[in-house]
């Protein structure tokens, strides 16, 4: 499950680690929620690309784009089946960038928040799929979900489920259309044990109309 994560990188560096063309003008975000816009990367004419998607895959039969809000999450485990993930699977991938992201456990003083994060705060790829809807007569629009498998040993106490992380080295298998379905399956997988960082933080990111820096200041657990 990811519902809520973070992206408080500055842009500069965001063009580097995802080997940009240009740099993108991207608001610092400590708290970003369903059916707000996400920052994702994906091809376009050979090369990447960074734009904003509604995050909440909106799938191109849909009557109604009510339903993205169901769909923020798509299980890995099912998304090459699933009629509202397989066209997107096969032809529109694409990576969702972050630098964190929250799960929650309940703790003595109600939900207690938790930040996961790589040791140095770089910022990371979720595996996620994009549809583009137009049904409204308004033109376009452009939906995403991240993709989540089973959850590793140091999530698991947290959550059963966590987004699929991927290495730098997939980011390529991941977004190319004509990578072996096979291989695309295989990078559907846990990170690695030890790679993240987990930290109490403050309740205020428990509201999704907060976003700023209060919202990842670590506090002790309530637990």
């Amino acid at each position: 499950m990811c519902g809520r994560f973070a992206l408080r990188t500055p842009n500069r560096i965001i063009a580097q680690e995802f080997m940009l063309g240009a740099e993108p003008q991207l608001l610092l975000r400590f708290n970003i929620a369903p059916t707000q816009d996400v920052a994702v990367v994906r091809l376009f004419e050979g090369e990447r690309v960074l734009t904003q998607m509604r995050w909440g895959l909106v799938p191109f039969w849909a009557d109604d784009p009510s339903i993205g809000s169901r769909m923020i999450n798509a299980r890995g485990e099912t998304i090459a089946e699933k009629p509202s993930f397989r066209n997107a699977y096969k032809k529109r991938r694409c990576l969702v960038v972050a630098d964190g992201f929250y799960e929650w456990t309940k703790g003595k003083n109600g939900k207690q928040p938790y930040f996961f994060h790589l040791p140095d705060h770089r910022p990371f790829a979720f595996a996620g799929l994009w549809e583009s809807w137009d049904k409204g007569g308004l033109g376009p629009m452009e939906s995403c979900t991240i993709v989540t498998t089973h959850a590793n040993e140091q999530v698991r106490p947290l959550h059963h489920r966590m987004p699929v992380i991927l290495e730098p080295s997939g980011y390529d298998g991941w977004l190319a259309n004509d990578t072996p379905q096979a291989d695309v399956a295989d990078l559907l997988v846990p990170l690695p044990e030890g790679r993240l960082v987990i930290e109490p933080v403050s309740t205020r990111v428990n509201s999704p109309r907060n976003d700023d820096e209060a919202c990842t200041v670590v506090v002790p657990s309530s637990e």
